[in-house]
């Protein structure tokens, strides 16, 4: 789309902040305003606006697709959307360890244990924790108050809280980075663990780097659009 406006500027509204560009509102996809929870989250879409060159290029926005979600597709139904981040708990990838050998379990537990010690303290839970990847059935108190814990997030935090546990494959390392102050650049290592040995092993081709890299990526945009959205 070709770049149709001079300048974006943020405005505080009864709402929140609108993205305005050369003085008129900015409209998600379904046409609703959009509006943001708070101003540096505000100002960092604007700049998203504004950092573009002759043409708009979506890709290039990701805070602005995070909050257009946030606006479209999840505020209208956060109770669904909320409940399908939380089932990831029946599954979490912290809970199923490597059989073998003993220098990635020994890495596995240095690094998921303590993220699980957090989630059972934070959240008055336990976990069953498996070697392999047959299912194991967590309690069904734990993935009610897992769930009771991402239900009352507000729906800007829903979006950026899904990315994060969908790249990492666990809702304990989501919810570690939206609430519990962890560095979020070891929390993305150590969701790695297993490709990082598998790449230790038999070395990585440069598409998969370059994948590798994307997601990294895309966690820490995550992140930051988490923390702004609550700030």
């Amino acid at each position: 789309m070709k770049r149709f406006y001079q300048d974006a500027a943020v405005v505080a509204v009864e709402s929140g902040f609108e993205i305005r560009l050369d003085g008129r509102p900015v409209r998600t996809p379904a046409r609703a305003p959009l509006a943001l929870p708070t101003q540096g989250l505000a100002e960092a879409i604007a700049e998203e606006w504004r950092a573009q060159g002759d043409t708009v290029d979506p890709r290039s926005m990701p805070f602005t697709g995070l909050a257009n979600g946030a606006i479209d597709q999840i505020a209208p139904n956060s109770g669904s959307f909320a409940a399908g981040i939380a089932r990831y708990a029946e599954s979490d990838l912290l809970c199923y360890r490597a059989e073998g050998p003993a220098e990635l379990i020994a890495r596995e537990a240095a690094a998921w244990d303590p993220l699980l010690e957090w989630a059972t303290t934070r959240y008055d839970v336990a976990f069953r924790v498996t070697q392999g990847i047959v299912p194991v059935a967590q309690p069904t108190e734990t993935l009610e108050r897992l769930a009771a814990a991402v239900a009352v997030l507000d729906p800007f935090t829903l979006a950026g809280l899904s990315t994060l546990v969908t790249l990492s494959g666990s809702l304990v390392c989501g919810l570690a980075v939206v609430e519990g102050g962890h560095d979020a650049d070891l929390i993305w290592t150590a969701s790695e663990i297993d490709e990082a040995w598998e790449v230790e092993q038999w070395g990585e081709d440069k598409e998969a780097a370059a994948r590798s890299a994307q997601r990294r990526n895309e966690f820490a945009m995550a992140r930051a659009f988490c923390e702004m959205a609550r700030a």
